[in-house]
């Protein structure tokens, strides 16, 4: 069983930075990717980041609307995956979650349906 836990968020004014951090405990060995997601009342869980594992560093995705301004990283020693968000808008107020994924290849990366585990949230609050 793995086990992610986020942490990281809280309320910043617009413009504003915030780091995200998902530490992976228990057997994550197997994960292939890992990803951010959002979501806020009444929607759709959307995609927002994923860091996919290659050999011995990784390639990293984005939604359009986060694209350069959002950046995911992973530290490896410490089982941890970042999403350091920059220029936050109003827009990017949501719960954030952490997804871990065992079998998802460059086209499903964007997939929620791929992601086998998964923290409990974090809130990030933008506000002018």
């Amino acid at each position: 069983q793995v086990q992610l836990e986020e942490s990281g968020g809280g309320w910043v004014q617009v413009g504003g930075s915030l780091r995200l951090s998902c530490a992976a405990s228990g057997r994550s060995g197997n994960n292939v990717a890992m990803a951010w997601f959002r979501q806020t009342p009444g929607k759709e869980r959307e995609f927002v980041a994923a860091f996919r594992l290659i050999g011995g560093g990784g390639m990293t995705y984005y939604s359009d609307s986060v694209k350069d301004r959002f950046t995911v990283s992973r530290d490896s020693a410490k089982n941890t995956v970042y999403l350091q968000m920059n220029r936050l808008r109003p827009e990017d107020t949501a719960t954030y979650y952490c997804a871990g994924a065992t079998g998802v290849i460059q086209s499903t990366i964007r997939d929620i349906g791929k992601y086998d585990y998964w923290g409990q949230g974090t809130q990030v609050t933008v506000s002018s």
